[in-house]
């Protein structure tokens, strides 16, 4: 486990044993996309003996599950928060309107009609 650990973080939120581990699992995925896209390019290739194909297939399940894409989530970049996290800003919806309110978003305000 300790190799998915990363040494330095460097995201510059804050930082709690969740924001450290799905920044692990960001690692983890991006180091292993290109054998994963690979390898189940190999499994989809029925022109290939079946052989081959199951054996990229036990490949596949055997990777950690940290290379899953479906490992990571969204997370707020102010304070690693991983529910309500709007996707454009990559802030929860509280640090938005904070933020929001105080101006220190571009092309933002608040609605009235």
């Amino acid at each position: 486990m300790s190799m998915f650990r990363p040494k330095k973080m460097d995201i510059g939120c804050y930082v709690n044993k969740w924001v450290m581990r799905d920044n692990a699992k960001r690692k983890a995925f991006e180091a292993a996309e290109p054998e994963r896209q690979a390898l189940r390019y190999i499994i989809a290739n029925t022109t290939l003996p079946q052989r081959t194909r199951a054996i990229a297939q036990l490949q596949l399940t055997q990777m950690h599950a940290y290379t899953r894409p479906t490992q990571i989530k969204n997370r707020c970049t102010m304070g690693g928060i991983g529910r309500s996290v709007l996707r454009a800003f990559k802030i929860s919806r509280y640090n938005f309107r904070m933020q929001a309110l105080a101006g220190n978003l571009p092309g933002v305000k608040k609605a009235s009609w």
